[in-house]
């Protein structure tokens, strides 16, 4: 993703749009954490009748906690404050899964409410994995293959 230090909306959401090129049923997404807002506001823009196969969104969020500083406030507020409009979303997603972390120091696990009501996303509930990062010693997530797997059948 361009700047990944510096992630602006526009720039993430085109740069995804460039390189998914055409979708189908057969297309899935797995994001983490600001990935998973590129990926909600690329559906929020895809065409009317456009549809993939499905998202897994892991350390997704709506709302953040935890913020290190003014330049991370600085950085999120943009995503925070720009309204994701559900309801054109979910006529392009068809299933989706939602990974928290019960001990995640940024992502409220609340805001798993807005996966499963918003989206109608199933959601699952991971021990002790922080915010799925390599600073957490989360190296490999098989819980996010088996939960596109899942989604392809």
């Amino acid at each position: 993703m361009p700047n990944p230090t510096e992630p602006v909306i526009e720039a993430w959401v085109s740069h995804l749009t460039k390189v998914v090129g055409e979708i189908d049923e057969n297309t899935f997404f797995i994001g983490h954490s600001i990935g998973c807002q590129t990926i909600l506001r690329y559906l929020e823009n895809l065409p009317e009748k456009e549809k993939v196969g499905g998202a897994v969104f892991v350390a997704g969020w709506f709302s953040l906690t935890n913020l290190s500083g003014e330049e991370e406030k600085r950085i999120a507020q943009p995503w925070l404050d720009t309204p994701i409009n559900f309801a054109r979303i979910k006529p392009h997603l068809n299933k989706g899964i939602a990974i928290f972390s019960d001990n995640d120091p940024l992502v409220p696990l609340d805001d798993q409410h807005t996966f499963q009501e918003k989206l109608g996303s199933d959601i699952v509930i991971q021990n002790q994995k922080g915010h799925f990062s390599g600073d957490d010693g989360i190296t490999e997530l098989p819980i996010a293959l088996e939960s596109v797997l899942k989604l392809a059948k």
